[in-house]
């Protein structure tokens, strides 16, 4: 047997209420979870950091290993053309080694030069690395004792959160899948997480707007599921009298 828009209506009401009383223990933990989630990122951040500088390091690492090997090749191509300019026949030739010999020496000192820059710039990798450590270190220490004053904050709401997530589940059943989805995307796009409230003081629960007489009278009867015409809340009851003048006709007490 379907259920009546009535029957509707106060199982929204009903299963608001549980959600507002989860998002009220939510609420208690504070900032807390917002705090964790930011310091895992950071410390994601600077573990990304200290990953790149570490590969920065080792490609520096191979060019130094490169430019060391380049030397020994150019000191042994100086010792080969010094060893030939012993045996030679002319001063052309005398001139075409002393040209290459040159060459190698202006190879040796730009690769020296390259040598000396690299190491400079490894030892200020390190520094900064020892320095993101040092932060890491420290932020590592602050979320753990978030998590703790967390943990602490979820043990001490377990037990309810528990009984209300089960009494939750029982509402949810009964609910008709079409009218729950909306109910959950409401909840969504509202800041307060309120999707189902009442008519109170002659205002919407929600966003306090007026809700006029006769339109309480028809939240009243239950007949169709009425929203808020300012907010789209779905108005599920009323909870102060209507105005005496909607039961009566005009000009009649």
């Amino acid at each position: 047997m379907e259920a009546t828009v009535s029957q509707k209506l106060d199982t929204l009401l009903k299963l608001q209420s549980l959600d507002s009383k989860l998002d009220d223990i939510v609420r208690m933990r504070g900032d807390l979870p917002e705090e964790i989630r930011d310091l895992e990122d950071e410390l994601i951040g600077f573990e990304t950091r200290i990953g790149k500088f570490q590969t920065e390091i080792q490609t520096l690492n191979d060019d130094i290993s490169n430019r060391k090997n380049a030397i020994k090749e150019s000191e042994k191509l100086i010792k080969k053309y010094q060893d030939q300019q012993s045996n030679v026949r002319n001063n052309r030739e005398y001139d075409a080694i002393s040209k290459e010999i040159e060459l190698q020496q202006l190879d040796i000192q730009l690769s020296e030069k390259k040598i000396k820059e690299a190491t400079s710039k490894i030892d200020s990798r390190n520094l900064e690395i020892d320095t993101i450590k040092g932060s890491l270190a420290d932020r590592d220490k602050d979320l753990i004792t978030k998590k703790t004053e967390l943990d602490v904050l979820i043990a001490e709401s377990k037990e309810d959160e528990v009984k209300i997530q089960k009494e939750r589940e029982k509402v949810h059943k009964v609910l008709e899948d079409r009218l729950y989805q909306s109910y959950n995307r409401l909840r969504t796009n509202l800041k307060n997480g309120l999707a189902v409230v009442m008519v109170k003081r002659d205002a919407c629960g929600g966003c306090f707007n007026t809700v006029p007489p006769q339109r309480q009278a028809d939240i009243k009867e239950k007949k169709k599921i009425i929203v808020c015409e300012h907010c789209g809340r779905v108005l599920a009851d009323v909870d102060s009298p209507v105005l005496a003048e909607v039961a009566a006709p005009v000009g009649k007490k």
